[in-house]
């Protein structure tokens, strides 16, 4: 779908933001570029819809190199997100969402009926927040929004530049799977900027994790935490790899590979897990609450048992290969 071919951006003679950068993304994947301030993660991202030039290399979209792309139409195939959603004071919320259908000269009748099934999408009721304005909502509905009007035209590429970095932790979570949950209906590929690395592992089907402008390593979550090629990355992933490796994985993996517990009639009450969680989330729950065990629900709401910290540690075991106590340590250590 997309490929980078000995990318450079240069600025003031020798200066490179972006230092020959090489690789591929697969049509319908996640991509997120991650590494520190000033790495040139946005940059390179800039350059994919030419708001951004390239010094030197070649940029390819479906074969074909961006070069030879009109910007304007280039720019109307490809959704684009910012932190700061970018959307339109004076317009209304339907009005935002239909930027790039207006500018297609889209009819009436095709607009409103995108319009609402995108913001049914996003989890917006359509007819509430038709007229209403961006400073009218929440932070996490504009980003909502937002990406609703990058999804307008349908567009086979999407960029996204630290959208849900000016969320609270607990929001951009929430809209994190709210997004996961989108991606896996439309399936984009998706190019996005982040400096979070829980964000990349929990979001990324493959990470690029830069440094002074040049890739460090491009690989899954799992090989990035499992096989760090350098100590500059191990140092970005942390000591507590153990347990951003848990966010990989779901409790519904753990039943699979290894079961779950019966769950104690006298805890039946206690805080409800579900299956589809991830399992850092459900160690974090345990941790929390300080419970021996915590009772997992399907989707349907029935028991189909519990799952406990040494649970957790035995799956990880099997995962990792590891002898030694890598939750009780990475708790420890993280």
């Amino acid at each position: 779908m997309i490929s980078f071919k000995h990318v450079t951006k240069s600025y003031d003679g020798d200066k490179k933001a972006v230092n020959d950068v090489s690789f591929e993304v697969e049509s319908g994947e996640i991509v997120i570029f991650l590494g520190p301030s000033g790495c040139g993660k946005t940059t390179l991202l800039r350059m994919v819809n030419k708001l951004v030039h390239l010094s030197s290399g070649e940029i390819y979209v479906d074969g074909q190199s961006i070069s030879e792309l009109d910007n304007i139409e280039l720019r109307r195939k490809i959704g684009y997100v910012i932190q700061s959603n970018g959307l339109f004071p004076n317009m209304n919320i339907e009005d935002n969402v239909m930027v790039v259908p207006d500018l297609l000269k889209w009819g009436s009748k095709k607009k409103k009926a995108r319009y609402n099934e995108l913001m049914n999408l996003v989890g917006l009721d359509p007819k509430e927040f038709r007229k209403r304005y961006p400073s009218e909502l929440s932070g996490g509905q504009q980003q909502r929004v937002g990406v609703a009007r990058a999804l307008a035209a349908d567009p086979p590429l999407m960029l996204m530049d630290e959208p849900f970095g000016a969320l609270d932790p607990l929001i951009r979570e929430h809209i994190q799977d709210e997004f996961l949950e989108i991606q896996r209906k439309v399936k984009k590929t998706i190019l996005f900027v982040s400096h979070d690395i829980d964000e990349a592992i929990r979001m990324a089907d493959k990470i690029v994790l830069m440094r002074d402008g040049e890739i460090m390593q491009y690989g899954t979550p799992s090989e990035i935490l499992m096989k760090p090629n350098s100590e500059y990355v191990s140092d970005f992933i942390g000591k507590d790899r153990a347990i951003k490796m848990l966010s990989l994985h779901t409790i519904q993996e753990l039943n699979d590979d290894i079961g779950l517990l019966e769950c104690k009639e006298d805890i039946a009450d206690s805080k409800q897990i579900y299956l589809h969680a991830d399992l850092k989330n459900t160690l974090s729950m345990l941790l929390n609450q300080e419970a021996e065990q915590v009772c997992v629900y399907d989707d349907e709401n029935k028991i189909r048992g519990a799952i406990t910290i040494d649970l957790v540690q035995q799956f990880l075991h099997v995962k990792l290969g590891k002898k030694r106590n890598a939750v009780q340590e990475a708790v420890v250590t993280g």
